[in-house]
Formats: C-alpha cells, structure tokens, sequence
C-alpha cells in the first residue's frame, strides 16, 4: 500500500548544524508519496539515468492509468509522476516492480545515482559496468536501506561533469584506474578500477556510522571534525591520496548529434554518430514527446540516457537495416539527422539556438502549495536569446532541482522576482525586479549575457 506523505522536510542545515533526521526520510519516492497541489507525487529512481525502451513503455503506463500522463524529469536523472490519486494503492510498484524498476523496496530511495550520460559515446570510457555492479551492491546491502534520499552517488567517466554535481560518493575514471572522492574533498584516492564500486558502498556505509550522533542527510551535513575523520577513515581502506579539485561546472551534454573519432580512419579528421542528445524544455515531457522518445530508442541502440540536467541522450548505432551504397559516416549522420528533426517538431531541444537552452524552473504554483508564483510560464515569457548562463526560477526559497556550478538564480519572494548570479557557494549582489514582465525578461537576458 502507497502512503501519501506529507510536506517534503526542509533541507538540513549544512555543516556543523542539526539535521531533522528524526523527523524522518521525508524524499518521495515510488512506495512512499509526497502530496503535493495537483496530487501526490512518485519519484522514480533510474540509477545512472539508464532506461531500455521497455522500462521506459512501463513508466508511460503508470504516468497514464494513475497519473496526469506527463512524465517530469529531475536534476539527479530521475522521473516524477505527478497528479496521482493518494489512495491509488500498489498499483504503480506493482507495474514497475514488473518491469524491474523496482529490485528492492527496502533500498527503492536509495539508489541514487548520476552517471556521465556521454560515458563511452564521446571517446571517454563507458560507466555501465561500475552503474550495475554499485546498483547491485546497495540493494544487496542491509545498512544501505537507511541512505537518505538526498544521499547521492555519482560515476564520472573523467569528463568531470558528474563530478561537480556535489555527490556524496563520487567514482572517477583515470586510465585503468578510479578516483574516489568523499563529499567535497580536494584529496581523492585512486584505486583499481574493478574495486571501484565496493569502495564507494563502503564510503556510503562508513558515512551512516559517523552520521549516528547528528543525524546528518548527506557529507555535507557533518559537523566539521566528523567529516575529516570519515575521509580520513575511508582513506586508509583506499590506495593513494591524490590531490584533485572538484570541478566547478558541471557542464551538459550539447543537445544535437554526439560524435567520436572514427577509429577505423585514425589519419583522418571523420568522425561515427554514436548518440543523439536533446534537451526538455523545463523537464516536463508530454505522453507524446515520451512515447516518440522511446519509439526513437527502440530502433536504434534500445536505451534511453535521462541526465542530471534534464535531457535525453539516445546511444546509436544509427545504421540502416540493410545494406547501403553510402559512406557508413554520411548514413549515419543522415539518419541522425531525421531522428533530431522528427524531435524537434515534437518541441524537444535539438540544437544550441533554441532560446529555451539553459532554462530551468520547479513545477511552481499551481503543482506546489509552497510557491509564490507560476514560475514556468513566467520563465516562458521571458525566454528570449540564447543566455552565456543557465537560469532557474523557484518559487520559493527552498529552489527545489536548482542547477550546481554556475547560473543565474530567479526567486519569487513577497517584495519581487530576486535575481543574483550563483558561483558555487558564491553569489553577487542581487536586483529585485517587481511586478514588470517586461523589465524582468530583460533583467534575466541581461544577467545571462
């Protein structure tokens, strides 16, 4: 039986404050509801962003037959279904349960996961191995149950965009080898490649020991001294302290074809189509949009890639059924070509000049009883030119799936829209612009500039 929740708690102070872990793990999920405005709220985890078309039909059904239909994508990869009816049962698990979406419901909020979208697409190394193998190991572990929902694992194929999202537990691919990075700290420890994943399972289970006494989410959370000492114990269970920074942005994948150096042209400049990558305009994917998405998977390499930023990658290859009389380059990119544009004319993000590349938004009044505002159709009024920033709009204070790194920030606040440009822990002065569309579109454009 699903539960309707209540409000979402807030987020925990961060390091050195009291955590309200004893009000309980309030992050929806697919067993436990969260009620919002326009209904409950079921937040599917999709480790890694991996979906094969299949999975992604079971999503579609269970957003159709107990949902409002659309499917909304979050800034860890994950799918929220919203506008179910609180008393829908078991339904929905027992749907996704069916397709395996749901290996274990004792760890169904734990297994969260980001994974680098363009792992072995790009010429970077693939991620898949360590993505089932960690995926495997936290739901074969009884202490992994307990991770918060917040708790967040990455794998980073060395590209570094996963790597700044600010994970708990983050794997990095070096050569053969890994990097383990614990929280925040500038010192990761480098380890086979193959042990990768159990080390990050014993970083998450070591991190739920030192958070006993402040009930603590997340790394971030700990008291100073007692996050030292968890890096420092993980430290001496890993190999060689290496000293390597966080990334500061973490950068999306470019919507468009992806492309790798054709490997068997090594004196030539020709590049293969592995993927194609499309953005979602705010997220929020419309049964059409998802059912076109999948069809597009299925006849091609059968897998979607949901990212951290809302996006959509779809590996290849993209070869004709038969044989052809044309380069194998020019074929692919041809048929690459006709799956963008067919996208495309379904509203999706297909190229760097749509003016909603970059723009992001909560689901705002009137999903969420906590806004001020209906920010995505203010967000809609005010796109314009493409923006050097990404921007978010909140309506509220609390800024739920804000973007990491780099961005302009809009808030609705009782006294006006507050803008300020975010560098990480950082924030310039702000401008609150009140009651104008007109000055507030430009005010963004010109915050993005």
């Amino acid at each position: 039986m699903l539960a309707a929740m209540p409000d979402s708690a807030p987020s925990p102070l961060s390091a050195g404050g009291t955590s309200p872990r004893d009000g309980g793990d309030a992050c929806p999920g697919t067993l436990r509801l969260h009620r919002a405005d326009d209904g409950a709220l079921a937040r599917v985890r999709i480790p890694g962003g991996v979906l094969s078309a299949d999975r992604a039909d079971a999503l579609l059904a269970v957003a159709g037959r107990f949902g409002d239909g659309e499917l909304h994508l979050t800034s860890r990869g994950n799918v929220q279904l919203r506008g179910l009816d609180a008393e829908c049962g078991g339904g929905p698990a027992e749907l996704l349960g069916a397709a395996g979406l749901l290996p274990s419901a004792a760890h169904e909020r734990a297994r969260n996961i980001v994974a680098s979208p363009l792992a072995g697409l790009d010429g970077s190394p693939p991620v898949g191995g360590w993505l089932s193998e960690l995926d495997s190991l936290v739901c074969g572990s009884a202490s992994a149950a307990a991770l918060s929902g917040r708790f967040l694992f990455a794998l980073d194929s060395g590209r570094g965009d996963v790597d700044a999202l600010g994970a708990d537990v983050t794997l990095i691919a070096e050569g053969g080898d890994c990097l383990l990075r614990v929280g925040a700290a500038d010192e990761v420890f480098r380890l086979p490649s193959a042990d990768g994943p159990r080390a990050a399972l014993l970083a998450a289970e070591l991190f739920l020991r030192a958070a006993r006494d402040s009930g603590a989410w997340r790394v971030k959370d700990l008291p100073d001294d007692v996050r030292t000492a968890l890096v420092r114990t993980v430290g001496a269970t890993a190999g060689p302290v290496v000293h390597r920074p966080r990334p500061r942005t973490a950068k999306a994948p470019a919507p468009g074809p992806v492309t790798t150096p054709d490997s068997s042209t090594p004196a030539t400049t020709a590049t293969t189509v592995t993927a194609i990558s499309v953005g979602v305009p705010l997220g929020r994917l419309a049964p059409a949009q998802w059912r076109l998405l999948t069809e597009t998977a299925r006849r091609y390499g059968n897998e979607l890639r949901l990212t951290p930023w809302r996006g959509i990658v779809i590996p290849g290859p993209f070869e004709p059924p038969g044989p052809s009389t044309q380069p194998a380059q020019s074929t692919q990119s041809g048929r690459a070509a006709e799956a963008l544009d067919a996208l495309a004319a379904a509203g999706l993000i297909t190229g760097p000049d749509s003016p909603w590349t970059g723009v992001g938004a909560c689901i705002g009044h009137p999903g969420c009883a906590k806004s001020l505002s209906d920010v995505r159709a203010e967000a809609g009024a005010a796109v314009g030119p493409v923006g050097r920033l990404p921007v978010y709009w909140s309506g509220c204070e609390r800024r739920c799936g804000h973007p990491h790194g780099e961005w302009i920030d809009v808030v609705v606040t009782p006294e006006g829209h507050r803008i300020s440009h975010v560098r990480g822990e950082h924030r310039d002065p702000r401008t609150v612009v009140r009651n104008d569309p007109a000055a507030l579109a430009s005010a963004v454009s010109g915050a993005r500039a």
